[in-house]
């Protein structure tokens, strides 16, 4: 065995070993990343010839610095609107606005989580969101299992719009020169598509469902004591069961609605970080370089929402935030860089883009949707981040080097790697996260068999709609 296919075989074990501590959850996966990045190396340095300066330099510069300048920015301004409640304000206001039909508040929460999935991390959106929603129908007795299933899914669509709204596509963005008008221009009609499909099936296989068994059970509760539905004046039911419990009712409920939810925010936070928010989703749109909108975007947000340090003064504190930030994505992607780059040194990503290549015939349609189906498979049973960062070299060798037109290839580059995460629950964090807060609620339909089954279902509809649409898109302007 030479020395070059010993080298790797043994990377690619420790890139599987790396990819497998992923899933131990007790395990502390950075250590993981640091030892075998440390490991491969020193066994790589000690088999090749490397020049002590400029290929270890080399390595250094593997890692897209101005990713992990961003990410920063990006985890800290999201630890700043959780310490005022932002977000978890405007999930509440949906629910104060439209809990008296649930129809209407489903399709208002699942497109709102999902349009702020575009902006920060799909993980923060579930922690805030899910919460509430699991408060909120137990408030309205009905099952918060529909409105679960549609924000787990949804916004693993969200990150298709923008090249922000994961931290996978800010790296993809960011390798490739993509901006916010690439991304609107090109994925902008997939996504409202796949997003109007998605709530239409949703409503029709699952919500609708749970609406009729809530409307049976106040309908037996009218029926039975007539003061037991006080509470529910104001809930939607349907026009039927609504005329028979009040037959009288002729006003408008939204006018006479009291909240359901309370929120802590003050108002004058709350407009202030809305307007900072909106100046910042402008300034990515208009500047390309994430290197100076991130840091611009964190100082207005400390600026802000300065610290409380006395009983009387607040002041700006950016050290706060930080300390709050888990970084250890940020550093798993460091990591992740220089072993990617070393498996490119070593020749095993060149052999893989080989394979890649040979399977497309050279034929742009069968290579793109090849690329859709790989990564949103590998997306599906591994992390996003190793099979995005494996195939970088690989789609910029495709383009490069086998004048293939770009626009598809990165189109189905990013279909593929965000779409995978609905196929297994432990390929999304969002998934996970919200199986997580539903088992300690004791939300009962929602499960891992049941997530799997759902969300297994609507991961090979958006595929199959992600191919259709890039082979229209191909057909037309290729």
């Amino acid at each position: 065995m030479n020395t070059e296919l010993f080298l790797q075989i043994f990377i690619g074990i420790c890139l599987i070993g790396l990819i497998l501590s992923l899933f131990f959850e007790e395990w502390d996966y950075l250590i993981s990343s640091i030892v075998i990045v440390f490991i491969s190396i020193i066994i790589s340095s000690l088999l090749i010839p490397l020049d002590s300066a400029d290929d270890f330099k080399e390595i250094i510069l593997a890692v897209d610095w101005e990713v992990i300048v961003f990410l920063f920015c990006i985890f800290t301004i999201v630890e700043i609107f959780k310490h005022v409640n932002f977000f978890e304000t405007i999930a509440i206001q949906i629910v104060n606005r439209f809990y008296y039909t649930p129809r209407k508040m489903f399709y208002a929460i699942c497109l709102t989580s999902t349009l702020i999935a575009t902006i920060i991390e799909d993980l923060s959106v579930a922690i805030i969101f899910v919460p509430i929603m699991i408060q909120a129908c137990r408030k309205m007795e009905i099952s918060p299992v529909p409105y679960l299933f549609g924000i787990t899914i949804c916004i693993n669509i969200a990150s298709t719009l923008t090249p922000f709204g994961s931290a996978e596509n800010i790296i993809i963005a960011n390798y490739f020169g993509l901006t916010l008008y690439w991304h609107l221009i090109y994925l902008g009609i997939y996504f409202v598509c796949a997003t109007i499909i998605t709530l239409f099936l949703l409503d029709l296989f699952v919500l609708r469902r749970y609406i009729k068994e809530r409307d049976t059970l106040l309908f037996a509760k009218s029926q039975t004591n007539a003061e037991n539905i006080t509470i529910f004046e104001n809930l939607d039911l349907s026009k039927e069961l609504d005329d028979k419990i009040h037959p009288d009712k002729r006003v408008n409920e939204s006018s006479q609605v009291k909240p359901l939810l309370k929120s802590t925010i003050e108002k004058k936070v709350y407009v202030k970080n809305l307007i900072g928010l909106i100046g910042f989703i402008i300034l990515l749109g208009t500047i390309p370089k994430i290197i100076i909108t991130g840091p611009i975007g964190l100082l207005i947000f400390v600026l802000l929402n300065p610290i409380e340090k006395s009983s009387t003064k607040k002041r700006p504190d950016l050290s706060y935030f930080l300390r709050k930030i888990d970084a250890k994505l940020i550093y798993f992607f460091i990591c992740l860089f220089i072993l990617v780059h070393i498996l490119d040194i070593i020749g095993l990503v060149g052999k893989i883009e080989l394979l890649v290549e040979s399977w497309s015939n050279h034929n742009t349609i069968v290579l793109t949707i090849e690329i859709i189906l790989i990564t949103s498979l590998l997306s599906g049973f591994l992390d996003d981040a190793p099979v995005t960062i494996m195939f970088l070299p690989i789609i910029s060798k495709l383009i490069t080097i086998g004048h293939f037109p770009s626009t598809p290839l990165l189109m189905g580059f990013t279909l593929g790697i965000n779409l995978g995460g609905n196929f297994l629950p432990q390929g999304a964090a969002c998934d996970m996260m919200t199986l997580e807060l539903a088992r300690k609620a004791n939300v009962k339909g929602f499960t891992y068999k049941s997530l799997t089954l759902v969300g297994g279902l609507f991961a090979l509809l958006h595929i199959l709609l992600g191919i259709g649409y890039i082979s229209i898109f191909i057909k037309i302007f290729l």
